[in-house]
């Protein structure tokens, strides 16, 4: 039997070292966990989301789950990779940040109905400090694949955060903008909804577009 991912919504009874208990059980079913996520620990309940890799079915997995005295009920969900696929974040100036997503949503669409699943996430900040935070931050999120930059002057510590993602393999798009973000990103677009439209094709699979066969990085 091929290897399935599967997702696991386990709640349990709150308490110290519920999560050593379940990832005990999963690691003896042979089980890679690719994701992880507390949803709720309150002292009556502590809800966790799973995402495991199993090496064949996942019924021996649950029923073993089930038996752990902490454990109040397990069920078995679509994976969020499944609903929500890929993730595209857009940072900087809310009205950059705006334009941005309505090229990223637009593309997004026309991949997802061809069964796709990418989702567009934005956050519209400013200020050095929290722009390189959330630059870094990116590469924390699960499923996040390419981040858009988007304002008219960046640089200084957001630089070094970008050709820091850059490193751990998620892509960067800055808008043609002052300071020294471009020079450290992946690809330079002056539109901003292009931007958004050229992010999506970097990342959909239906999309016959990667960065390197580019002759040029600034558009």
């Amino acid at each position: 039997m091929e290897n399935q991912t599967i997702g696991l919504v386990i709640h349990a009874v709150g308490k110290t070292g519920v999560l050593h208990q379940l990832t005990g059980v999963i690691a003896r079913h042979e089980g890679d966990i690719t994701s992880v996520e507390i949803v709720t620990n309150w002292p009556d309940e502590a809800r966790t989301y799973f995402e495991v890799v199993l090496p064949g079915g996942s019924d021996p997995l649950v029923e073993e789950l089930r038996q752990l005295p902490i454990v109040r009920a397990v069920e078995v969900v679509k994976t969020l990779e499944t609903i929500y696929g890929k993730r595209i974040i857009i940072m900087g100036g809310g009205a950059q940040v705006g334009q941005v997503a309505i090229g990223a949503v637009s593309e997004a669409d026309r991949h997802n109905i061809r069964g796709e699943h990418i989702s567009v996430d934005t956050i519209p900040l400013v200020g050095e400090q929290k722009l390189a935070d959330a630059v870094r931050g990116v590469a924390r999120l699960p499923r996040a694949k390419a981040l858009v930059l988007a304002g008219s002057l960046m640089g200084g510590d957001i630089e070094r955060a970008v050709r820091e993602v850059r490193a751990q393999g998620l892509v960067v798009i800055s808008l043609n903008m002052a300071g020294s973000v471009p020079d450290a990103a992946d690809l330079v677009v002056s539109d901003p909804v292009q931007a958004g439209v050229m992010a999506v094709m970097i990342v959909a699979e239906t999309a016959k577009f990667t960065l390197d066969r580019l002759k040029r990085r600034v558009f």
